[in-house]
């Protein structure tokens, strides 16, 4: 019933509002949805040696349903919903005994993903000179069930500034470059510490580089940095990845790949991630 409600939440969450990043990457733009329309981005990864400090799990983690959505609020402001239908872990190895109680048989474990639910603003619009400024800031929800060994099941707050600058856009047709960073604060609790939290780094330096009018070659490292002395707390560990990969327009979608490489210790050693994208038109309330 749990997992029902979750469900049902989730996506009349997702028929309401909607995250920022433009698969295949998950660095946030600044570009705003057109008010009233939706942009319903849906993948699938494929990641292996994914780490879990706070279970001591270690294994292969296939992420299905992998939902993120934009939608235009106002013309400077963007509501953004993520989440993941289900996680699956095969389980490669295990910290006996175990950080915290467990609840799993055999030698795997699927759950459900902590949501997240955030908002975007455009503060300033890019000039001939002047790259675009934002901010964007918001909250991880604790959906997830950590006896299940794979969410931490905590509650999240970050907020980060946005700087984007295109180059070569001609009208009528998107630029030939899109480079865009992120700079912010996380605020993460410590899930197996009383009254302590860790605050990270926030990171991020994207490009989308048009190839043709329907291919761009896309890049990206993104992260968060621990600004704790020693070790961190179990759970808010530094981590980083690199990601390369394309976007496809076609049939009025837009289709991506990417493969992914772990930057930290605590990072997925590799991956890869499939994903489709659509923009709804732009919806107008009928006057009466």
């Amino acid at each position: 019933m749990k997992r029902f409600a979750l469900l049902t939440l989730l996506f009349t969450a997702l028929a309401a509002i909607g995250s920022a990043q433009q698969r295949p990457l998950i660095t946030d733009d600044i570009d705003i949805t057109p008010a009233g329309a939706i942009e319903i981005s849906v993948g699938v990864d494929f990641l292996q040696n994914v780490k879990f400090p706070v279970s001591g799990l270690k294994g292969d983690l296939t992420r299905v349903g992998d939902i993120r959505l934009r939608n235009g609020f106002a013309s400077n402001v963007e509501l953004q919903v993520e989440g993941v239908v289900q996680n699956f872990l095969a389980i490669n190895s295990e910290t006996i005994p175990p950080p915290i109680p467990l609840n799993i048989t055999g030698n795997s474990t699927s759950d459900f993903d902590d949501i997240t639910v955030s908002a975007k603003v455009l503060l300033f619009k890019e000039t001939r000179n002047l790259p675009a400024l934002g901010i964007k800031f918001g909250f991880q929800l604790p959906n997830t069930d950590q006896a299940r060994g794979i969410g931490t099941n905590q509650i999240n707050i970050f907020s980060k500034v946005i700087v984007q600058k295109k180059f070569g856009e001609r009208a009528g047709r998107s630029a030939r470059a899109n480079v865009y960073g992120n700079i912010g604060l996380g605020v993460m609790t410590a899930p197996l510490d009383s009254f302590t939290q860790n605050d990270v780094l926030l990171y991020g330096l994207a490009g989308i580089f048009g190839i043709t009018d329907r291919i761009n070659i896309v890049s990206e490292v993104n992260g968060r940095i621990s600004t704790r002395s020693g070790d961190a707390p179990l759970g808010t560990e530094s981590v980083g990845q690199f990601r390369i990969g394309t976007q496809i327009r076609a049939s009025g979608l837009r289709f991506d790949t990417a493969a992914v490489f772990g930057l930290t210790r605590f990072s997925p050693r590799t991956g890869v991630t499939f994903g489709v994208t659509y923009l709804s038109p732009v919806f107008v309330p009928i006057a009466k």
